[in-house]
């Protein structure tokens, strides 16, 4: 992709994978199927796996994205993003949301990560049942995604579906020994700890297996009065740039790839002056490295 150090391989860190199965999931905790649920977000309803799989392939090449995250978003919707890793051989990274607390919660076949979501489903990131799941992942080399900070789900609202979050359960510090005590996971923080900042910055400053992802508006930075060149100068300073991830928090069609959350964040890379070499790592080589052996 052409940007301002040249032409870049650009892989996204972050993307959701808005399944049938996610929608119809939804759906059953309101009353509606998967159809009734796009209908009311104003999505185009996704059709099988394979299709949405290769739907996203073409919008990647469309904007000349090479590999991309792709999100299960709902418990229990591992087998859609492992299957179109399987319908796109070397094009996507499968990760999934994993409730702990669930029966017999464990990690399924096919992914490269697993995402945890603490707020959502009310636990300490030090409840045995996480750490039985963190054994699985460290012994398997793979990458956790733990997102921390606000957390708010759109599509929810709109189905009038309620969101008991728990904050406290949402601060980038709980992270701290639990990195410390697996060297071999690779931990992403999402959003710069999405309000969390300064936590994030500390967590990563202690913690060198803790990756930190650019993705979506930020529009947390408002609590702090921040600006996004300010936010990525100071993520530099601590996480240097071998440990930013870039990417979008893109999720549905018709929109697609969220391109202008690309561009802002672009922008804001450019005026700091960074190198090329940063830039590479950032918007891409960081990611494909730290998954390659998973």
């Amino acid at each position: 992709m052409q940007t301002p150090w040249g032409n870049l391989e650009v892989s996204d860190a972050h993307v959701h994978f808005f399944s049938k199965r996610f929608l119809e999931g939804l759906g059953a905790q309101c009353g509606k199927n998967g159809s009734e649920v796009a209908e009311v977000a104003g999505w185009e309803f996704p059709g099988t796996t394979e299709e949405l799989a290769h739907r996203w392939a073409g919008e990647f090449d469309q904007h000349g994205v090479g590999r991309s995250v792709l999100i299960a978003s709902i418990p229990g919707d591992e087998v859609s993003v492992a299957a179109a890793v399987a319908a796109c051989p070397g094009r996507f990274y499968a990760f999934a949301m994993i409730n702990p607390l669930a029966q017999n919660a464990a990690i399924a076949a096919g992914l490269h990560a697993i995402c945890l979501f603490p707020a959502m489903h009310g636990y300490s990131l030090h409840d045995a049942r996480v750490d039985a799941l963190l054994q699985q992942a460290s012994e398997r080399g793979m990458a956790v995604f733990v997102h921390c900070g606000v957390l708010t789900v759109g599509i929810r609202r709109k189905l009038g579906l309620p969101s008991p979050f728990d904050m406290r359960f949402s601060n980038p510090i709980d992270l701290h020994a639990i990195a410390l005590r697996y060297p071999r996971i690779r931990f992403i923080v999402p959003h710069f700890g999405a309000g969390y900042f300064r936590e994030a910055l500390m967590l990563a400053d202690l913690c060198p297996n803790v990756y930190l992802d650019t993705s979506s508006t930020n529009s947390w930075m408002r609590y702090e009065g921040l600006d996004l060149p300010t936010v990525f100068r100071r993520a530099l300073d601590v996480a240097s740039p071998k440990r930013l991830l870039f990417g979008t928090d893109s999720s549905f069609f018709p929109r697609g790839w969220n391109q202008p959350v690309f561009e802002l964040q672009v922008h804001a890379l450019s005026h700091l002056g960074i190198a090329a070499e940063s830039a590479r790592s950032i918007l891409g080589e960081n990611l494909q490295r730290i998954l390659a052996e998973t």
